[in-house]
């Protein structure tokens, strides 16, 4: 039975908000892990090996076949790589810029989404869409002026906007690919290129995969593959199917709110007046969305079993 439309968009939105908040909370894991001597291939690997692993119990439990098509072992070998090297360039950019500016800087995603969108698959930037980007980039360079500090690292930059592109390719390709398996299923491939390619870039680098050595090492190995990879990316397949590519990658401006928050309540940085009004203008934006009629992506879309 088909779900109504509405419910379709509540379950869309929730999962939408869901989505960018679990993903915000990569810094907390990374940079502690980091604290404790792990290079960025060996926390890569364990968050998503770990991942994978219960992924993999999910889906068995569910008894679901893991059988696809030829077609389908492609779009999701794409989702993988896209989603890899997101992932890698991400924790990558947190050794040169701060993690709460990188999380700002890879909020250019939405407009990237957006852009693609309208030159390849004619999607209409209406004037609400547009709204909502421009209040959420305002937003973004306010929390960045109200918490930020120190010269920006060219390298750091440019890495956070591939990780940008990338997922932004990654969000597109799940919203049009209209793969007909639910999200565990489509994670549990997703997981095995992420694991792979952060054993493939530890090889390549020279810096062998290590165990974590502490119980607060596997407390935040567990978090990064529990809240920012399994949560983050089932909820946003949900949310891509139910809400379409735009709109999802619009929800997006609660990974930098969300950064900044753990900023201010767990490392006790300053709230400024730039981050008041940041947080008001991001949250107007994901009201916008909020509001928004149900885009031609997501109504296309079969609903996950």
């Amino acid at each position: 039975m088909t779900q109504p439309k509405l419910n379709r968009k509540i379950v869309g939105l929730i999962c939408g908000i869901g989505a960018a908040v679990c993903y915000g909370t990569n810094p907390l894991g990374a940079l502690n892990l980091y604290a404790e001597g792990m290079a960025t291939g060996s926390v890569l690997f364990y968050r998503f090996g770990l991942a994978w692993l219960i992924i993999a119990a999910v889906v068995i439990a569910r008894g679901e076949s893991l059988a696809v098509s030829w077609r389908q072992f492609g779009v999701l070998s794409a989702l993988g790589v896209l989603f890899s090297a997101s992932s890698l360039t991400l924790y990558l950019s947190f050794h040169h810029i701060a993690a709460g500016v990188a999380s700002t800087l890879l909020f250019t995603y939405p407009v990237m989404t957006a852009v693609i969108m309208a030159l390849f698959f004619g999607e209409r930037i209406t004037l609400r869409t547009a709204s909502s980007i421009a209040l959420s980039l305002v937003g973004v360079v306010l929390l960045y002026w109200g918490g930020a500090e120190g010269r920006l690292s060219t390298l750091g930059v440019v890495l956070v906007l591939i990780s940008a592109l990338t997922y932004a390719v990654y969000i597109i390709v799940v919203g049009r690919s209209q793969l007909r398996m639910s999200p565990f299923k489509i994670n549990f491939y997703v997981l095995i290129y992420c694991t792979l390619g952060a054993l493939l870039y530890s090889l390549l680098s020279g810096t062998p995969i290590t165990l974590p050595q502490t119980g607060r090492s596997w407390f935040f190995v567990g978090w990064l593959a529990v809240v920012p990879a399994i949560m983050a990316l089932v909820m946003m397949v949900y949310s891509a199917k139910y809400l379409g590519s735009t709109p999802t990658a619009i929800l997006g401006a609660l990974e930098p709110l969300t950064a900044v928050m753990i900023g201010v309540l767990v490392f006790a940085e300053p709230f400024t007046l730039n981050l008041a009004i940041g947080i008001v203008l991001i949250l107007s934006a994901v009201v916008i969305i909020a509001l928004k009629k149900e885009s031609p992506d997501a109504i296309n879309n079969e609903k996950p079993r």
